[in-house]
């Protein structure tokens, strides 16, 4: 690319400008796959929120209505929200749908009381009955590399309570969140499997390269037709596609705290569009100058949120990779 070229560069319309040839190439790769792995259809997991929103569109405009079946998951801290917009988007396409609540699976390996027991321990005024909780960490751009997770007791919409979480207390909960995705992607491969369809995940690239979802849990699907669209991407999809606008606005979330934690208070740690110019400064070599002028930041919160990015893609590398293999037969 030349300097000139590049210095007048806005990365959000560099990613967004030709959204209408991703739709199709998604399309495409969306029916190349199904039928290389000899599917009927795809099972897909509705959350209610923007990426399953897309997918669901996008197969039913390349696979058709019928070949398409949609799953509602809801646990007992699941956003009431989920379920009705996610029901919303299903009928609004005529997709076949079904709501089968993981809370029995949930419950039957003791997860909510192992989670209020933690709770109990660290946030000694924590009351089920009243409260609910959210897991956050400090916004980077007010606090810097500063990573230290919080609990958050939240009560009729208000923070009352936020207490710093231990690195074994951390690790706890993240154990006992990650089996609702696990356990979800159990029941999507189900009725996969008995309706000889495939199952479609939902994870876009900024999750991918961030290594922001559960191994083997949204993680683990036949096909991840949004793995080279940042979430920006999506969104601009959405639009493309006509999604409805509550689905559109509605804030990105794991949706597996009781108090509907957004991915820019947890993970992200800043605002998307931010997140994923900077993802995309990394990923094409763009010159700090480019990026202070695209974002808006200074060269110095930059640099630092470089260095954070590159620690959250070293921490979470294992993720991502495929389970190392001994060769003993060659």
């Amino acid at each position: 690319m030349q300097v000139a070229e590049e210095m007048s560069m806005n990365i959000i319309e560099e990613l967004n400008g030709n959204i209408g040839n991703i739709a199709l190439k998604l399309r495409g790769f969306i029916r190349d796959q199904v039928a290389s792995f000899k599917k009927k259809g795809v099972v897909i997991g509705v959350s209610g929120g923007i990426d399953s929103s897309v997918i669901l569109t996008l197969c039913v405009q390349e696979l058709g209505k019928e070949n398409v079946y949609g799953l509602l998951l809801p646990e007992e801290e699941s956003a009431p929200s989920s379920k009705v917009l996610g029901a919303e988007i299903c009928e609004s396409l005529g997709v076949s749908y079904e709501e089968v609540p993981i809370s029995p699976i949930l419950r039957s390996l003791n997860i909510y009381n192992k989670k209020e027991k933690i709770l109990k321990r660290i946030c000694p005024e924590y009351d089920a009955r009243i409260h609910k909780t959210s897991l956050v960490l400090p916004d980077f751009l007010n606090t810097g590399l500063l990573n230290v997770p919080y609990i958050c007791l939240v009560n009729n919409g208000e923070t009352v309570g936020k207490y710093r979480l231990k690195a074994t207390d951390y690790l706890e909960l993240i154990g006992l969140q990650g089996v609702k995705q696990r356990s979800r992607m159990l029941v999507q491969y189900m009725y996969a499997e008995t309706m000889n369809y495939a199952v479609c995940g939902t994870t876009n690239k900024t999750e991918t390269v961030l290594g922001q979802f559960v191994k083997y849990g949204d993680g683990g699907v036949d096909l991840e037709p949004l793995a080279d669209c940042y979430k920006v991407q999506v969104y601009a999809l959405g639009k493309l596609l006509n999604v409805n606008e509550e689905i559109i606005k509605r804030p990105p979330s794991a949706d597996t705290w009781s108090h509907y934690t957004t991915d820019e208070e947890f993970y992200w740690r800043m605002p998307i569009q931010i997140m994923d110019q900077l993802l995309y400064a990394q990923e094409h070599r763009l010159s700090l100058q480019v990026i202070e002028k695209s974002t808006g930041l200074s060269r110095e919160t930059i640099e630092k949120a470089q260095r954070h990015i590159n620690r959250i893609k070293d921490t979470t590398e294992y993720i991502r990779a495929a389970p190392p293999v001994c060769y003993i037969n060659r």
